[in-house]
């Protein structure tokens, strides 16, 4: 039963966290600074509550499944423009879907992606370790076995195609990948993204790419799994996004977590499907939200501003942590990754000794097979406040390192 399998998820980041942390009182002076969660600080753009507004009149109505022609076009549009697609090469009557947030559809793909079996046996889903803990909690309920990848500074922090065995391949029924990459911030480029989806179409699963990231960058706007598809031209039944979905919302991009707004596309098979579900178990963006979430993908201006914002934190990290717990600049994302040795005891001294509050990298991985987890030495900072706030934090974290 899906209850006694999620019983194995108590190791939940963080409760973990709470856990370790809620005991202890910060003998610091500063104001208690939360750089633990990914939850974007700034604001988004004022126009959202006009368009909220002007729809007020939609709340009476339930939200259909598909969202808005309109909101599908957006999307589609925007797609095109930002990894530069030939045109037409996404139908937004076929290869999107609206959805909540990445959160909801991240874990409902596998309810729709895996079978009873595959390859003679369980089938097998590849989750990145470490990485966002909602991927194994959608294994779990979807009774696959987790097959973890690491992802480790030997591969870029991104896991190697080329390290999963056959068998586990042929048992494969879903792999997510990252980025860029939570929590490290680096990104896979397109012949990175190109060696997956072969992977993925040889052996007959459903690559997962979760891009809510690629909005938040340093330097150069980072590669998407759709455009390596196009790269790479047709898949084997003809259709040019077979076997992949990739994953977007406007919680980072846009600083606009609680309006709950996204897109899967990909594999028009796979989007029916998703879209069959939505009927049964997913929750439909109402339409004020799809109004707004629509001007917010037709709009980006405000996403410059944010880039600008997050650019001028790195800056701040750069010039007080250079040097300091194998501190590097990431290409994407707002989190550091930092090597302090023993994520757990410097994240409770943190909080004890500078009231920040920080996320341990262990909590985000698993042990490998030999009982080493490729987290523990890590902790991730979230980078989520506004330039004065951070260097305020980093100075403390600095003064603390």
């Amino acid at each position: 039963m899906i209850n006694d399998r999620l019983d194995a998820l108590a190791d939940y980041p963080f409760r973990k966290l709470s856990a370790l942390l809620d005991p202890i009182k910060p003998v610091s002076n500063d104001a208690p600074l939360l750089l633990s969660v990914g939850e974007p600080q700034n604001q988004p753009p004022a126009f959202i509550n006009e368009v909220i507004q002007e729809n007020g009149h939609l709340w009476n109505k339930y939200p259909p499944a598909l969202g808005t022609p309109a909101y599908r076009q957006a999307v589609a549009d925007w797609l095109t423009a930002r990894y530069k697609l030939p045109a037409g090469f996404v139908d937004p009557d076929r290869n999107v879907v609206p959805v909540p947030g990445s959160r909801e559809p991240l874990f409902m793909l596998a309810l729709v992606t895996i079978p009873a079996a595959k390859g003679g046996g369980k089938p097998v889903v590849l989750v990145p370790s470490p990485s966002y803990h909602v991927y194994r909690g959608a294994a779990l309920a979807a009774n696959a076995e987790t097959v973890y990848l690491p992802a480790t500074a030997a591969t870029n922090f991104l896991p190697d195609p080329e390290s999963v065995s056959r068998e586990v391949l042929e048992r494969t029924a879903l792999c997510y990948l990252c980025t860029p990459s939570n929590p490290q911030g680096t990104v896979g480029d397109v012949a990175y993204l190109k060696s997956w989806i072969k992977l993925a179409r040889e052996h007959d699963f459903v690559l997962a790419v979760d891009e809510c990231y690629a909005e938040i960058y340093d330097a150069l706007p980072p590669a998407g799994a759709l455009e390596a598809c196009a790269a790479l031209g047709d898949g084997p039944n003809g259709t040019p996004m077979d076997n992949v979905v990739v994953f977007h919302s406007l919680s980072k991009r846009s600083s606009a977590p609680g309006l709950r707004a996204g897109f899967i596309a990909g594999d028009a098979k796979v989007m029916a499907r998703y879209g069959e579900l939505i009927g049964y178990a997913c929750t439909p963006m109402p339409l004020p939200i799809v109004a707004a979430a629509t001007a917010l993908w037709r709009d980006e201006d405000h996403v410059r501003e944010n880039q600008a914002m997050y650019r001028r934190n790195f800056d701040i990290a750069t010039r007080l942590l250079d040097g300091k717990a194998g501190y590097f600049r990431p290409q994407a994302g707002f989190f550091l990754w930092l090597d302090v040795g023993d994520g757990e005891a410097v994240c409770a001294r943190l909080w004890k000794e500078a009231a920040i509050r920080s996320l341990p990298g262990g909590y985000m991985a698993v042990p490998d097979a030999n009982g080493v987890n490729p987290g523990a030495p890590y902790l991730r900072i979230a980078m989520v406040y506004d330039n004065d706030t951070m260097e305020d934090a980093l100075g403390r974290l600095a003064r603390a390192l």
